[in-house]
């Protein structure tokens, strides 16, 4: 049996970013605090891990994707990030490939969607995958094959974890998005539908759809308020409809993946040593488990 690791890069990098101090320079006085921070986060998955087969999946755009060509405000609410951050995503790449991890990035398709699309291409039922980021958004990926490990809290979620932790099962988290929207990602979602109510719809109607083709059946069950729910499903179909678009991951980014691309044979010594002494990077090269023969 084969065991992926499937390593979301961008929420590991932001929080490096905002927790390590901005006075952490590189020798040429550049910004090397979200590199170093993300450095030590693969690191510490290596060690904790250990993982055989392992992916990287970066956001091509951290502002943008396909799905602006669909709803061109997906995203619009976000600040361009901050040039310091920018400017060490091409470093924190750098990295990932010296430590010998296989890394994927695209400019229409976002990580999710990378994560999603490997997913897909192992299709064997003996495959097992851990998808390594604290994104709900990727909850949706999570069944009988794939866990989902927010590696900041430690915490792993499988299909009874992510039931209990959001109310709803995993293959209804997107319908969930779409009834109570996504602010991050300004998602529109349902007016007037929060996340209390998207759940209890959820329990009673398997999906979106099931909602709408039932639509009389809402008035009748006991929520508060039911009659004027009704007319907010009513009033906002096009936009539940479009917001389950936006928030399902996709699993045909163009990308190309086998398993033999996957394993992990360690860190090479030339790059790493070129790149670390340009960061200005000291004694975490000695964290480095694994060094390719």
């Amino acid at each position: 049996m084969s065991k992926i690791y499937l390593i979301d890069a961008s929420p590991y990098i932001f929080r490096a970013f905002f927790s390590i101090p901005s006075s952490m320079r590189a020798p040429d006085g550049s910004p090397a605090n979200a590199v170093y921070g993300y450095t030590a986060f693969l690191l510490e998955i290596l060690k904790k891990a250990q993982p055989t087969h392992l992916a990287v999946a970066f956001d091509g755009s951290l502002t943008s994707s396909f799905r602006n060509e669909i709803y061109p405000d997906y995203k619009a609410n976000r600040e361009q990030p901050d040039p310091e951050l920018e400017a060490q995503l091409e470093a924190c790449w750098q990295v990932t490939e010296a430590l010998g991890m296989k890394a994927y990035i695209d400019d229409r398709y976002e990580a999710d969607d990378i994560i999603g699309t490997l997913i897909a291409k192992f299709s064997k039922p003996d495959t097992r995958f851990v998808v390594v980021s604290g994104d709900k958004d990727l909850a949706q990926l999570v069944n009988q094959r794939t866990v989902l490990w927010d590696f900041a809290k430690d915490r792993r979620f499988d299909e009874k974890a992510v039931k209990q932790h959001f109310g709803v099962r995993a293959n209804q988290i997107v319908d969930l998005l779409a009834l109570q929207g996504d602010a991050v990602d300004n998602i529109p979602g349902v007016k007037g539908i929060g996340e209390k109510t998207a759940v209890a719809l959820l329990k009673k109607f398997a999906s979106v759809e099931a909602i709408y083709q039932k639509i009389d059946r809402v008035e009748k069950m006991s929520l508060r308020g039911a009659a004027a729910i009704r007319a907010r499903l009513e009033q906002s179909r096009d936009l539940a409809f479009l917001s389950k678009q936006l928030a399902t991951i996709a699993n045909d980014a163009p990308i190309q993946a086998n398993l033999p691309a996957l394993k992990y044979t360690g860190a090479d010594l030339r790059k790493i040593e070129a790149l670390f002494d340009r960061l200005g990077f000291g004694k975490i090269r000695e964290r480095i488990p694994k060094w390719r023969k």
